[in-house]
């Protein structure tokens, strides 16, 4: 005990000779004697070696020290602030601050908002759904066989524990959980990003986004479907783009089709997006086949409805001239600062 009293009068000589004049040695001195694992807790600590009838005395010593060492702190302290503000007295705050770089919303942001805006416009609402998806909802309910080549391995990532889980290879499982809600008759729009497992190339990646649109009612038909479309594609791409319609094949739509807009990059003369052709793919449609309405509870006798998707991807590349679609992903800001001015 004598030695460890020896040792608190060293400590507050210690502390009487010590001058503290800036901000890093006031900090030291506080781990030093105050922190958690400072000299104070570590005398404090010897108190379990004490007899009984000292504990008293030397309770009292190490108090008395702990106070002492508190105060000079505050002292010192109070001196590190006036300090401060000497130093802060110093700086001329009338002088330009650094100026701060402003972001800039992503293309594919702009191309969606333009998109959903449009159809909003003739009362199209928007619906968002999961990105995993069960087999049902994805591929059963929209009447695409078992053994439908959508189905392959190579063309969807399922969930390796639980194959009956994937992620979602189209917003059209969006369209079934509305469908299923049975509030008709339904005017929706579904975009979204969507997966599928095919070889990324500067036409192709193995996510994107889509815009799907759902419209369910008594007596719909096929050229409220064209009237529709005609219209998005007018107000998206301006008054002089050429349209045209090409029969195909969709599991979930009958009849269906595909629609091509004339390639406005390289003036329909070819190019490789649109695969020197004039022309490119922008989305396929066709009305919604009973099947469909019939498993999602919906009386196909009664109802009908046209549906279609389209990548939000490739109507940015050729909104704003971009041939290769990787570069929507890359981040790359000297590439995402052209659109900083873009609304």
């Amino acid at each position: 005990m004598q030695e460890i009293l020896e040792k608190v009068d060293q400590l507050k000589k210690e502390i009487q000779d010590t001058s503290l004049s800036t901000s890093e040695e006031l900090e030291k001195y506080r781990i030093r004697f105050l922190g958690t694992k400072g000299l104070v807790k570590e005398l404090m600590s010897e108190m379990k070696n004490v007899s009984k009838e000292m504990k008293k005395d030397f309770g009292a010593k190490l108090n008395e020290f702990k106070i002492f060492a508190e105060t000079k702190y505050e002292e010192y302290k109070g001196v590190s602030s006036t300090d401060k503000e000497s130093a802060n007295e110093a700086i001329d705050y009338s002088l330009p601050g650094f100026p701060s770089e402003t972001g800039s919303r992503h293309p594919i942001q702009l191309v969606m908002n333009k998109m959903i805006s449009i159809f909003e416009k003739i009362g199209f609402t928007v619906t968002e759904g999961p990105e995993i998806e069960d087999d049902w909802h994805n591929f059963n309910a929209l009447n695409l066989p078992e053994n439908h080549p959508a189905r392959d391995m190579q063309d969807t990532f399922y969930i390796s524990k639980n194959p009956d889980w994937l992620l979602r290879t189209h917003t059209s499982s969006v369209q079934v959980r509305v469908m299923k809600e049975g509030k008709l008759p339904l005017r929706q729009i579904f975009p979204g990003r969507v997966y599928r497992n095919e070889t990324v190339s500067a036409r192709a990646h193995c996510f994107f986004h889509q815009i799907e649109g759902l419209y369910i009612d008594e007596k719909v038909s096929f050229a409220d479907l064209k009237q529709t479309l005609y219209y998005f594609v007018k107000e998206m791409f301006g008054a002089d783009v050429k349209v045209r319609f090409r029969p195909s094949y969709f599991p979930f739509t009958e009849p269906s089709a595909e629609m091509d807009v004339s390639c406005f990059i390289c003036a329909s003369k070819g190019c490789t997006v649109c695969k020197h052709t004039g022309w490119v793919e922008i989305l396929g449609c066709g009305m919604v086949h009973p099947n469909v309405l019939t498993n999602c509870g919906i009386d196909a006798e009664k109802y009908a409805g046209f549906a279609w998707g389209m990548g939000v991807e490739r109507t940015a590349m050729m909104q704003y001239g971009i041939t290769d679609i990787r570069v929507l992903s890359e981040n790359d800001t000297r590439f995402l600062d052209q659109f900083k001015n873009v609304v």
